[in-house]
């Protein structure tokens, strides 16, 4: 799970924090994943920290401000480089067949989104509303890794198992259906009765019906 401990000691290692703006951090974090930015006060943040809600005034302006100051540094220290870095280690491995590499890229992004579950909570709900983290998740993931994988899809099209279709479509389809699993299991419904295993072959099966060249 997200370890608390690592936001503080790896993405603020370089500026100087009091102790109750680590508290403010932390308690803005889970109050944020739980309730989402709208439905959160300063006030349960606040109580949350054990501050006065004065004090977190004294260090952000606005509640936005505080939002943008804590993923702001995640994703450009920590979740992007991590993201691809670890993603890598899929792109970087030669798979023979593309349910293969479906497999890998499920369990490498499921990983990702265990370990960072809060914040990419905090993330998926506000990126329609703050053009800021969408800009940063644009320039920090997407854009990195969209280009690898198009190249991937683009061999595995060269060697006959993806129907003829635009790469950035058939990248478009799969990322689509990887993430829409992986939210459903650990975000929308992670209370629903759930086989992992079967789930991921599901998905694997239902993304070659649509892309697998039919022999």
């Amino acid at each position: 799970m997200f370890e608390e401990e690592m936001i503080i000691n790896q993405l603020f290692e370089e500026e100087k924090f009091t102790d109750k703006q680590k508290k403010i951090i932390l308690a803005a974090i889970e109050t944020f994943s739980e309730k989402g930015f709208a439905a959160t006060s300063t006030s349960e943040i606040a109580k949350k920290a054990g501050v006065a809600e004065g004090t977190i005034f004294r260090h952000y302006k606005t509640k936005k401000e505080l939002l943008i100051s804590i993923v702001a540094p995640l994703m450009a220290k920590l979740i992007g480089p991590y993201i691809v870095n670890d993603f890598n280690k899929v792109l970087d491995h030669e798979y023979d067949h593309v349910e293969d590499f479906l497999r890998a890229t499920i369990e490498n992004r499921r990983d990702v989104l265990i370990k960072f579950l809060p914040v990419l909570k905090i993330m998926l709900q506000e990126i329609p509303f703050q053009p800021e983290l969408k800009e940063q998740i644009l320039e920090q993931v997407a854009k990195k890794i969209f280009d690898r994988m198009s190249i991937l899809i683009k061999g595995y099209q060269e060697k006959g198992q993806i129907i003829e279709m635009p790469t950035a479509s058939v990248a478009r389809l799969t990322i689509t259906s990887v993430l829409g699993f992986l939210i459903s299991r650990y975000i929308l419904f992670p209370d629903f009765e759930w086989d992992d295993e079967v789930e991921t072959e599901r998905t694997v099966q239902f993304i070659m019906h649509g892309l697998g060249k039919k022999e």
